[in-house]
């Protein structure tokens, strides 16, 4: 590794680059090799301006906007490669489930953030960078937290993303989870509505809440399944705020499981002899028009190994009680 310490630069917001959000725009492109708690810190001071005026991480670009960035000290790879990765990147291939000129679908696992930064040297806009090196433009058109699996969506041409990011947000695009939840999940709970607030940490860790002050949002929720301490329901936001449908089915009373942010120990603890260890929050099912052909498109993700198995050992444990 190497340093390399920039001086203050002014960037020109393109007609390709309106519409995103400052702050993934400067950790997936500008600064993306700097850790975001520094890019929100230094955002949070002031020092990077838009049109001289300070902005928030969630201010949307437009054509022709200037970018003040102060000096920062970037880390960067001598090596262009993920090496180090070598393993993760070519079992991307395996977890690829659609793919044509336009977009690329794969099955995120568990436990692989969507792209790196904050001291993770990989992530999946990375390894897919790595695997497809010929292809000039791969950028994510929404995100999945670390422990979420799923369906993930990536465009390949700027014309898509663009195109994708419309339907985010008129609310076009369609996603379903699959999530286990304690206890039973009433029948007649489908909606929650609940305001929500996001703080971000001085570490630059988000966190969120419900709160009279905070955005409207709206998760809606069915039950697939019934256990004996526990339900499978499927989770479809209608909003897409950070953390939704954790803080929604918290709010509700029924928390998932093993959910670092907002589970519950003895929860958890019911569900050590299922082989259970990560967070059960699947991103089964995605909906969306194609950019380019204009079909529609219904893409659904397997769960995995871990998933199924903590599944079959409860059906078992629901089918000795009955």
């Amino acid at each position: 590794m190497k340093n390399e310490n920039l001086s203050v630069q002014f960037i020109n917001v393109s007609a390709e680059n309106a519409g995103q959000r400052i702050d993934n725009f400067l950790c997936n492109r500008q600064l993306k090799h700097v850790p975001k708690s520094m890019i929100y810190c230094i955002m949070r001071k002031g020092k990077i301006r838009v049109n001289k005026k300070r902005i928030k991480p969630d201010y949307k670009l437009e054509e022709g906007d200037q970018i003040r960035l102060p000096p920062v000290h970037i880390a960067k790879s001598t090596n262009q490669t993920v090496s180090p990765k070598l393993e993760k990147v070519a079992s991307l291939n395996e977890a690829i489930l659609y793919e044509d000129d336009y977009i690329l679908v794969l099955n995120k696992p568990s436990g692989t953030a969507v792209h790196g930064g904050s001291g993770l040297s990989f992530g999946i806009i990375e390894g897919l960078r790595a695997l497809r090196p010929e292809a000039r433009f791969l950028e994510l058109v929404h995100r999945l937290d670390r422990d979420t699996s799923g369906v993930l969506l990536v465009a390949k041409k700027r014309s898509a993303l663009l195109t994708l990011h419309e339907q985010l947000r008129k609310r076009s695009m369609q996603k379903d989870y699959l999530i286990l939840v304690r206890g039973s999940w009433p029948s007649n709970l489908k909606v929650v509505q609940a305001p929500l607030l996001k703080k971000i940490l001085h570490s630059g860790e988000r966190v969120v809440r419900v709160s009279s002050e905070g955005k409207p949002s709206e998760t809606l929720f069915k039950v697939e399944e019934r256990f004996s301490f526990a339900t499978l329901v499927k989770a479809s936001p209608v909003t897409g705020r950070t953390h939704q449908i954790r803080v929604h089915a918290l709010h509700a009373g029924h928390p998932i499981a093993f959910d670092g942010r907002c589970g519950e120990r003895d929860f958890d603890s019911q569900l050590e002899n299922t082989g259970l260890r990560r967070l059960f929050l699947h991103a089964a099912a995605l909906v969306f028009t194609h950019p380019n052909s204009g079909k529609t498109l219904r893409l659904e993700a397997p769960l995995d190994d871990a998933l199924n198995r903590c599944i079959k050992v409860l059906r078992q444990r629901k089918n000795k009680i009955d």
